[in-house]
């Protein structure tokens, strides 16, 4: 459990430092910060396609599903 809150207050802390991080690039390299992140955006949205899309090459197809004979369905008997 304890490694649970390390990785947690890791993450914490790395992000925030990100915030200002991007913080102060956005002050000194507005074009560029803005380029690389529509950059890192589309790349993502478009890494998910290609994902999707192998996936879907790979998989195999599914086996047909047997028509299987229709049976009543059963009434059970109440006991009493």
């Amino acid at each position: 459990m304890s490694n649970d809150k390390a990785l947690g207050a890791l993450i914490m802390v790395v992000s925030i430092i990100v915030i200002f991080v991007y913080a102060y690039l956005d002050v000194a390299y507005p074009l560029i910060l803005l380029q690389v992140t529509a950059f890192i955006a589309v790349a993502a949205i478009l890494g998910v396609l290609a994902w999707i899309g192998y996936t879907l090459l790979t998989t195999p197809a599914p086996k047909p599903v047997e028509d299987a004979p229709q049976e009543e369905p059963s009434q059970e008997k109440k006991e009493n």
